[in-house]
């Protein structure tokens, strides 16, 4: 199904118990609300084919639970904020078809459960930063 809205509601942020986002083929989201980081129980995160998402919130880096991220076909997101290396349980963190992401921040260093990184198809990414050696648990 294919979601018709540039914008999810703010009141996103409201459920609390929610473990599992999945929003694919939403073709016209060009961003996250912030509330989004209100999520305290969120363990998984997937877009999937949000061509127009630009970016992602800095309040993601408040999804203490969250334990798998995957982007895949994310074609106009450019960067990954810096409160990605916030993220204390990621343990997979998937970037797939994201041609624009020119860049990792250096704090993914700090992603320290990560053991799963896949990173496919991103096409303007020219380098990985130093600091992805930090990554002990790979």
């Amino acid at each position: 199904m294919v979601l018709e809205v540039a914008r999810l509601p703010t009141s996103i942020g409201q459920l609390s118990a929610l473990q599992n986002l999945e929003l694919n083929e939403c073709w016209k989201l060009q961003q996250l609300p912030t509330s989004i980081g209100q999520l305290s129980a969120l363990q998984n995160l997937d877009l999937n084919e949000c061509w127009k998402l630009q970016q992602l919130p800095t309040s993601i880096g408040q999804l203490s639970a969250l334990q798998n991220l995957d982007l895949n076909e994310c074609w106009k997101l450019q960067e990954l904020p810096t409160s990605i290396g916030q993220l204390n349980e990621l343990q997979k963190f998937h970037l797939k078809d994201c041609w624009s992401l020119q860049e990792l921040p250096t704090s993914i260093g700090q992603l320290s459960a990560l053991q799963n990184l896949e990173l496919n198809k991103c096409s303007s990414l020219q380098e990985l930063p130093t600091s992805i050696g930090q990554l002990n648990a790979l």
